[in-house]
């Protein structure tokens, strides 16, 4: 626990978005502005797996991937509690001694929907009750991206219909899948794109099927590349879903060697060609395409 009085941030932040942010970055000016340490403070995995025991539950960021966001956010502490069933039946009251009062809030800052029980009673409102005048509460409003409320879920249905630009725009952020390069079938090799087969943790949200274009980066270096999400539809394999990348000026071996992609523009979705030569005129087009994405975005 922490040592110091604190600015206490709350929520599940996942994926750390614009929303998520001007809670962070209010959190932390008014720590500055107090002398006070800002402390956030998370759970290991979302609520929803807990109270709705929902299965196969996708997340746009990685324990890990979350405390390297929040580390850009200038944070002094994150802390990270197991969201077990024993933790998800504290009463309101218990978890608002043990958590909120035993981190030594000064103020406790969250978001409008934030909930720490079951949302008719553990709500912001509610917040203050609860408190008894130990800490201030101090509640960031609804945020829009376009007239829509910026929030997690729609910024998932953004990644998985084709807008993972659309999606970058409102995470503030290039979104990244974190993942290592296993051994393939190599048919890029024979087709004159060699591509490194990434294989993700099932729990990560990944783009819809297509083309996109990419920066991956292996060994701390980032490199452009054009990346398939697809089923490999051509040539029949059954290999359900995989992430190929091809880098460009690029021949290392980089099998087991852990990666992340960057996911910067939709190209096209998976089409099904009729043999190598209609694939690979297709493919010299992605890349003049992704080369010419990168040329503008210089």
């Amino acid at each position: 626990m922490p040592s110091e009085d604190t600015v206490l941030i709350m929520g599940y932040f996942d994926g750390v978005h614009e929303g998520h942010q001007k809670v962070i970055n209010r959190g932390v000016k008014l720590a500055k502005e107090k002398g006070l340490r800002s402390v956030l403070l998370t759970f290991d995995r979302s609520p929803r797996e807990v109270y709705q025991h929902e299965k196969n539950y996708q997340y746009l960021s990685t324990v890990a991937r979350k405390a390297e966001l929040v580390e850009k956010l200038d944070v002094d502490y994150l802390y990270v509690m197991e969201f077990s069933l024993e933790f998800s039946r504290l009463t309101p009251e218990e978890f608002v001694n043990q958590y909120m009062v035993q981190m030594r809030a000064q103020y406790v800052v969250a978001g409008f929907d934030y909930t720490y029980g079951k949302r008719d009673i553990a709500n912001m409102e509610n917040l203050p009750k609860y408190a008894k005048n130990r800490f201030e509460v101090i509640t960031i409003p609804e945020q829009m991206y376009d007239g829509q409320k910026i929030g997690s879920s729609s910024i998932k249905e953004l990644i998985t219909s084709d807008k993972v630009d659309l999606a970058n725009k409102v995470l503030g952020y290039k979104y990244q899948n974190q993942g290592v390069v296993i051994h393939g079938l190599q048919r890029g090799r024979t087709l004159g794109y060699p591509t490194a087969n990434i294989r993700t943790s099932s729990n990560q949200v990944k783009p819809s099927i297509g083309v996109y274009v990419t920066r991956i980066e292996v060994n701390d270096e980032w490199y452009e590349a054009m990346t398939s999400v697809g089923y490999n539809v051509t040539f029949k394999e059954d290999t359900g879903v995989t992430i190929e990348a091809n880098l460009f000026d690029f021949d290392e071996d980089i099998y087991d060697k852990p990666v992340r992609v960057e996911w910067l523009k939709y190209l096209r979705g998976e089409v099904k060609f009729n043999g190598a030569d209609e694939l690979i005129e297709q493919l010299h087009l992605d890349k003049e395409n992704t080369l010419k994405y990168f040329q503008e975005h210089k």
